[in-house]
């Protein structure tokens, strides 16, 4: 009969095995590539602030920045941005282009911008890869960025988003549903957990600060949290075993515990009808800060060193 650390060496073994992350970085590549497409076009040194000498890093000619003043990113201006399909109400809901919805989380305000996103999609993402496989985390990519979508264009009406934010934290909060689901297969359940949960606040209180699209975030690490125990769900301890292998001295169970089966359900239930009625909301021209007085806050809190 297998002891339970035979049975522990024998998952862990089986855990060893992953795929090879390919999609993570392809949208790396995409991103920048997408940057580099803007900056092209953006052509600082044509525009009336660029023939005053104001381009950042001139010596890239017609790749350099906007100035500081303008886009302290390092980045193209907003006018190239919105040409390219930035994120705007207007545009979504009046001007029937709905894509921006989807091209929105392709560009980037700046390098800094497109760095930090990058470095934490690179981090994550292959680590998810790795272990659900490609389609599973490209399914949270996406759709956790077009759910940041859909509620940042609910509440922020009067200006431009961009950024892979919404889907960058649609990662995060599927590693965290990832492990509240998984919870009996975990050994350091609670470090797991606080690790998950400190970058978690740490990415959301960086959106309370002025031009950080919070929305974005809050949508987007909502949408891959719920999608999260929906696609990342794994077998509970000991089932493979036990259906492996009679000699393992394990009775047999079933693949998933009430509990998980639970959650898959509440979840499924609470992503399709939450993005339903955001896509509906949206198109009828609602005003999320009409429904939610105070909901502004969740976006820029303003302090003595700031105004929002």
């Amino acid at each position: 009969m297998m002891s339970r650390r035979d049975v522990e060496r024998s998952r862990k073994n089986r855990g060893n095995t992953q795929w090879t992350a390919w999609l993570t970085p392809l949208i790396v590549i995409a991103s920048v590539a997408v940057f580099i497409v803007a900056m092209f076009i953006n052509d600082c040194p044509k525009t009336a602030a660029g023939a005053n000498g104001d381009c950042v890093a001139k010596f890239l000619r017609r790749f350099s920045f906007q100035p500081l003043r303008e886009n302290p990113l390092l980045g193209p201006s907003s006018s190239t941005l919105e040409k390219m399909g930035a994120l705007e109400w207007s545009k979504v809901v009046k001007g029937h282009e709905k894509w921006r919805l989807v091209t929105s989380m392709w560009l980037h305000a700046g390098i800094v911008h497109l760095l930090v996103n990058m470095f934490n999609v690179i981090v994550i993402g292959i680590r998810l890869e790795q272990q659900f496989g490609f389609i599973k985390v490209g399914l949270i990519y996406l759709i956790s960025g077009f759910g940041g979508s859909i509620l940042s264009a609910l509440f922020l009406q009067n200006s431009i988003s961009v950024g892979a934010s919404g889907a960058l934290l649609g990662l995060l909060g599927a590693m965290l549903s990832e492990l509240l689901i998984n919870w009996t297969i975990y050994t350091n359940k609670l470090a797991a957990l606080f690790t998950v949960l400190f970058i978690v606040a740490v990415d959301l209180a960086i959106g309370l600060l002025p031009w950080v699209d919070n929305f974005a975030h809050i949508g987007g690490f909502l949408t891959g949290f719920f999608l999260g125990f929906v696609l990342l769900i794994r077998p509970q301890f000991g089932w493979e075993e036990s259906r492996n292998s009679a000699q393992y001295g394990l009775r047999d169970r079933s693949k998933y515990n009430q509990c998980q089966y639970l959650l898959l359900f509440v979840a499924a239930v609470c992503v399709v009808a939450g993005l339903t009625v955001g896509v509906v909301m949206l198109f009828k021209g609602e005003n999320g800060n009409k429904l939610c007085k105070w909901c502004h806050h969740l976006d820029c809190y303003p302090t003595s060193k700031w105004s929002c």
